[in-house]
């Protein structure tokens, strides 16, 4: 089955302990010691973006995108977690998942897509490395991960500092 087949809708109150089994398989108990995830604990994810692709009624994926200022800047998002199912890895549900999401994003009125990741995976939805000592997450993270994608034009430049979630979520 390839992503293609998958559909993508929002996250539901009914998925949530799917989608915990998920989380917990792909990264432990290790995944709250994380830099994003405490930027995480101190918002909620925005709800307009945590989807799930759906294939013969299995969740194979799902992704969230948490509302965050940088530098006391609001409009940015830290996409993740991006979660696989075993069975649906390498058949492009990944990509589908956050192309679907950035584009909603955009909708919404965001500016601007952070994460923490590899960038050989992320680079084909377009994200780059961010520049040296320009967006700061709380903990420590390599900054060769930290990665970014602009959804309006020179968006980046309006960013410089410390990343912390945004409880607001208006975009």
């Amino acid at each position: 089955m390839t992503a293609s087949n998958a559909s993508i809708r929002l996250q539901t109150p009914a998925d949530g302990p799917a989608l915990m089994r998920l989380k917990e398989r792909a990264f432990g108990p290790g995944r709250f010691a994380r830099s994003a995830y405490r930027v995480r604990e101190e918002a909620p994810p925005e709800p307009r973006l945590c989807l799930c692709a759906i294939t013969n009624g299995v969740i194979a994926g799902a992704v969230e995108f948490t509302p965050v200022t940088i530098g006391g800047n609001p409009g940015a998002l830290l996409l993740g977690p991006l979660i696989i199912d075993d069975a649906y890895k390498n058949q492009g549900h990944g990509l589908k998942l956050m192309l679907e999401g950035i584009e909603r994003a955009r909708g919404l009125g965001y500016r601007l897509v952070i994460l923490v990741g590899d960038l050989p995976y992320y680079a084909r939805a377009g994200f780059a490395v961010v520049p040296q000592d320009r967006i700061v997450l709380p903990g420590p993270a390599d900054p060769a991960r930290l990665l970014y994608v602009e959804l309006i034009p020179d968006a980046l430049e309006s960013y410089r500092g410390m990343v912390r979630g945004y409880p607001c979520g208006n975009g």
